[in-house]
């Protein structure tokens, strides 16, 4: 048996030394001789298996094998001045470093130094445009990882990748090559901006080159891919430099335009409509220029149209539908900050019941993104009840009226609403009373997320303002549930908006007789106001000062009281 395995010992290493044989044996998953004529064959026989290499369709374990056992003389042949020794090698870097983890590995080879030296040299020594792609795909590979590249030397001078003289190089190529290294380059700058660590380098760079209004003109081009990675790096500067990047599409002939047709493509949600409505998301909300622009090109109509067939499963579910979903409500929310400044904001509002929409979409359990937004639309909604509601008009009781009371009552008039004391409607005056929502918005408050929280009690904060009933808005909320969940959420103290939202509402709930009497003996809601006095901010501790009022429980040591004693 010994001599049997001897045997064919021998026999393996004599088929290695054939470069046919090797081939072959390559085919059917066995790389080590590839890989020991590369580290150890002829010139000849190297770059024949480097080329080799290239061709191979490998699976992801065997790239990271291979960047391990020959990562670092690929690395030293992309060094070569033979340019078809260099091609090779960037053939093969571009088939290992498609997997994360084989990348990783030829960043601790040192590829970046070589690969950018090779995307920005000019003369005599310069790579051909179509390898610059290759190495341009390669360095997109290796970006799209997450290894903190603030911290890698690239160059002579101690240059990082995000450094702004690399990234005004790489900006520079993208405005002055053809489509497909552009795409690349972007690519590059995609991956860059998805780590928090690094884009607040390109946003600097980007910002200090002015190469705002080319980046956006690239959401016109007709290549998909190109087209992609554009929208999907404006979606990653979007929070970042939103205004920057409002103006510039509002100031640009036909972007806006171009990234609300991709938002209406198809039936299937794809990547490019997620990113595409990402982008429009995260740019400010209170621009009332971008407002009017959305308005006039019909995005919120499109926008309400796609978040009705997504509720109504008429919209093919895959990854991105929850990214692109929320986007959509996040844009459509834009509308609600302008009511009282563009009438074609409430006309729209109507015909589409607005408050009704977000009403349902409050509902969304699990999307804490669309419930968060959702409950900030109706707050918006809310606000503008009180201007919208119809109030009617009382016939002055004259004379006789004045004098003689029984000929001055007032009739009644039904079908009023008891918050607004006007003819109110969901559709038409966006009341969240008669839209019941209030339930609805009661029941985020024990969300296990702080700014669903947040936003819907600033929404159920509308009821108890001073234009409006507030002991029937009291009431109302009784009738749901909703007096002691908003006790609750001054107790728990979760957030500093809470607990300053938290006390303006429960001030304004003891000023009914019945709930201050209840709560008069409650010892937690009472230490959580005499906390909310000493730590808050002055307008917190007014308030909070009012409420222990309402409750008998002003604490002796209030500088407050005493100077009002």
């Amino acid at each position: 048996m010994f001599l049997l395995l001897r045997k064919l010992k021998k026999t393996l290493e004599n088929l290695q030394k054939c470069e046919k044989n090797v081939r072959q044996m390559a085919e059917n998953g066995r790389l080590q001789p590839v890989l020991a004529l590369l580290l150890e064959g002829s010139p000849e026989t190297k770059l024949a298996m480097v080329s080799y290499l290239g061709e191979l369709v490998l699976s992801n374990d065997m790239k990271v094998f291979v960047a391990k056992m020959v990562g670092s003389s690929l690395v030293d042949v992309m060094r070569s001045v033979n340019m078809q020794t260099r091609e090779a090698a960037l053939k093969a870097l571009n088939q290992i470093s498609s997997c994360e983890a084989s990348a990783k590995v030829l960043i601790e080879m040192g590829i970046l130094p070589p690969l950018v030296k090779d995307l920005f040299t000019v003369g005599v020594n310069q790579l051909p445009m179509r390898l610059k792609e290759v190495s341009a795909t390669v360095l997109a590979n290796v970006v799209s990882t997450d290894c903190d590249f603030e911290s890698i030397p690239i160059g002579p001078n101690d240059e990082r990748l995000v450094s702004e003289d690399i990234i005004h190089k790489l900006l520079h190529l993208i405005s002055n090559t053809g489509p497909n290294i552009e795409c690349k380059l972007l690519q590059v700058l995609v991956g860059l901006t998805a780590s928090n660590t690094t884009v607040l380098s390109v946003v600097a760079a980007i910002k200090s080159s002015g190469a705002t209004i080319s980046l956006i003109q690239f959401i016109e081009a007709p290549q998909k891919d190109l087209r992609l990675a554009s929208i999907k790096l404006l979606h990653h500067l979007s929070p970042h430099m939103g205004q920057e990047l409002a103006d510039a599409l509002c100031g640009t002939a036909g972007q806006l335009g171009s990234l609300i047709r991709v938002i209406a493509e198809n039936s299937v949600v794809t990547e490019e409509q997620a990113a595409a409505v990402g982008l429009l998301a995260d740019l400010p909300e209170r621009d009332l220029g971008l407002t009017q622009r959305l308005l006039s090109e019909g995005a919120f109509e499109l926008v309400i149209s796609r978040v009705v067939r997504i509720r109504q499963g008429e919209t093919r579910g895959n990854r991105f539908v929850t990214p692109y979903l929320e986007g959509l409500v996040q844009v459509l929310s834009k509308l609600t900050f302008f009511l009282g400044d563009e009438p074609g904001a409430v006309s729209l509002a109507r015909e589409n019941n607005l408050a009704a929409l977000f009403t349902d979409l409050l509902q969304m359990n699990g999307l804490d993104k669309v419930q968060m937004v959702s409950a900030m639309a109706l707050e918006n909604l809310s606000q503008e009840s009180k201007r919208l509601t119809n109030v009617p008009d009382v016939p002055d009781p004259g004379f006789c009226g004045s004098i003689f009371p029984c000929f001055g009552q007032q009739p009644v008039i039904s079908g009023l609403c008891r918050v607004h004391h006007g003819k109110c409607s969901s559709k038409e005056s966006f009341c969240l009373l008669e839209g019941r929502a209030v339930g609805k918005l009661v029941a985020c408050l024990d969300h296990t997320n702080e700014k669903v929280v947040e936003a819907a009690l600033a929404a159920l904060c509308t009821l108890l303002e001073d234009e409006v009933d507030i002991e029937q808005s009291v009431t109302v909320l009784s009738e749901v549930d909703g007096i002691k969940p908003i006790f609750d959420v001054l107790l728990e103290k979760r957030t500093e908006i809470l607990r300053q939202r938290g006390v303006w509402a429960v001030e304004r709930l003891l000023r009914t007789e019945d709930i201050a009497y209840e709560i008069s003996g409650d010892l937690n809601v009472a230490t959580a106001l005499v906390d909310a006095f000493q730590h808050g901010d002055y307008r917190t501790r007014q308030i909070a000062e009012d409420a222990l009022k309402h409750v008998d429980k002003i604490p002796k040591f209030s500088g407050i009281f005493q100077k009002m004693g």
